[in-house]
């Protein structure tokens, strides 16, 4: 059978492009229209899940039945009064006098449940009335929810790393308790020289205060690492700490074995040291930057007993021009420059030279501190008023180190975790652009689509909201995996 009609027998052609039409882009210049008409905006979207982890967390309880506040306020409770200087640290207004720049946004004055926030005066009238017993309260509610944290986190360290060390905030008044002492980047002004432990796993903030400009006593050290080490959580087992030479002392030394504490602390220059540094047996140090090591046993004056003592010198090349000194303690003889530790932990020299050189993250977590979370913008030269503003200020600073630990990778272990500081964090999930709406009885808040992070925010939204107390006062784990080292 033949066909005689006309075929057309020509390929289908592919389609070389989407048939939808793309939307136009937007275009912006100087005579582009603008107002002020949009309602409920907000640029800090992020303290959703912040929101979400206090209150799942029985934040607001815990405060309630932990602060002792006799003065009650009129605008607000006390829990709001708190909770709103703790945010406004954490997205970054660290000065009573710039919480006016936030005192309308619909996402802050919507979690506080109120309209507006009060002035500046307001602020520090409630600051100045607190005791200075507050100071210790929140102290204790950061421990309590520390344990929270990590039982709801599935963190289950059975050894923890303790960073202990000190820093300078010079002060331009007349601050009660600022001394003229230790302030190498500002010579001859007065400073306050707080003490500060932090977790190294972690990177929490554990235990702290604020001290005046003095050199703390043997009896201050000692009290502060004993409060570090009461207030971890009851799953850590074992305690390994570090200090630098400012804790080189028998009342530290008699805290860490108090609480069988694993400990190196380096040395502070003595002439009987300098004696024993002389003296002691040298060996070429092979793994070390050092050109020679040594270990021997030595009891300083008044201390108990001796101590294991390790230490490292340097020959010195006057060729070439001397480095800037490190922090730890160096002793300078014509020949050689000392580096040396006490310690009561049984490694080889190269393992704890490595392990103490790890304290240099104290350092950086000190700064982020300083820095982001406001630590050093002391509100009032009222010694009580600044003592728990310093605390509030931490308690921001540690909101930033418990969401990473429920935003974390479920394999994840502890020397895989990555500190994400609170500078970066603003920037990946705190700012926010978002819309405060409210239909039919319900409120919600809308966020770009264009946000990148939209996969991590599910994941940190639905752990959070798993969080759950169950009939015993704890707290389930919503990670399958627990962190541990």
């Amino acid at each position: 059978m033949v066909i005689t009609s006309s075929k057309h027998i020509g390929k289908t052609p592919i389609p070389q492009a989407s048939r939808e039409l793309g939307s136009k882009p937007n275009k912006i210049n100087a005579n582009t229209l603008y107002n002020f008409a949009g309602k409920d905006l907000t640029p800090y979207g992020g303290l959703f899940p912040v929101a979400t982890m206090l209150e799942k967390l029985g934040f607001r309880k815990l405060v309630e039945e932990s602060l002792t506040v006799s003065r009650i306020p009129r605008f607000m409770p006390v829990y709001e009064f708190l909770l709103s200087i703790v945010l406004s640290v954490y997205v970054g207004f660290f000065r009573l006098s710039h919480i006016r720049f936030v005192s309308k946004d619909p996402m802050l004055t919507g979690i506080l449940k109120v309209t507006h926030l009060p002035p500046q005066s307001t602020f520090w009238r409630f600051l100045a009335s607190l005791h200075l017993v507050v100071a210790q309260q929140v102290l204790e509610v950061q421990r309590k929810m520390r344990e929270r944290v990590w039982a709801a986190a599935n963190v289950r360290l059975t050894g923890v790393t303790l960073d202990t060390d000190t820093t300078v905030h010079t002060v331009y008044g007349q601050q009660m308790g600022a001394r003229k002492s230790y302030n190498p980047k500002n010579k001859g002004k007065k400073s306050f020289q707080p003490i500060l432990t932090f977790l190294a796993e972690t990177r929490e903030y554990v235990w702290g205060e604020l001290h005046n400009g003095d050199r703390p006593s043997g009896k201050q050290i000692a009290r502060h690492l004993e409060g570090a080490c009461a207030s971890l959580p009851p799953c850590v087992q074992r305690i390994y700490a570090r200090a630098d030479s400012g804790f080189y002392c028998w009342d530290a030394i008699e805290a860490y074995e108090k609480h069988q504490v694993q400990f190196i602390v380096a040395a502070r220059k003595t002439r009987r040291l300098l004696e024993e540094l002389e003296k002691a047996r040298w060996k070429p140090s092979r793994k070390t930057d050092a050109d020679e090591q040594c270990e021997f046993w030595y009891q300083p004056d008044d201390w108990a007993k001796p101590y294991h003592f390790i230490a490292l010198r340097y020959r010195k090349n006057e060729k070439t021009p001397e480095k800037e000194r490190e922090q730890y303690q160096l002793f300078d003889t014509p020949q050689y420059r000392y580096r040396a530790f006490v310690t009561n932990i049984q490694e080889p020299i190269d393992l704890l030279v490595w392990f103490y050189n790890g304290r240099a993250g104290a350092e950086n977590l000190i700064k982020e501190a300083n820095n982001d979370a406001g630590l050093a913008a002391h509100p009032s030269g009222r010694w009580r008023t600044n003592c728990v503003h310093f605390q509030l200020a931490l308690l921001a600073y540690n909101l930033n180190s418990w969401l990473m630990l429920f935003n974390r990778e479920e394999e994840a272990k502890v020397d895989d975790l990555q500190h994400t500081t609170l500078a970066t964090a603003r920037l990946r999930f705190l700012f926010l652009a978002a819309r405060v709406w409210r239909h039919a009885g319900r409120e919600g808040i809308s966020y770009s689509d264009h946000y990148q992070e939209q996969g991590l925010f599910h994941r940190l939204m639905k752990r959070l909201r798993d969080i759950a107390c169950d009939s015993g006062g704890t707290f389930p784990p919503v990670l399958a995996r627990a962190l541990a080292k």
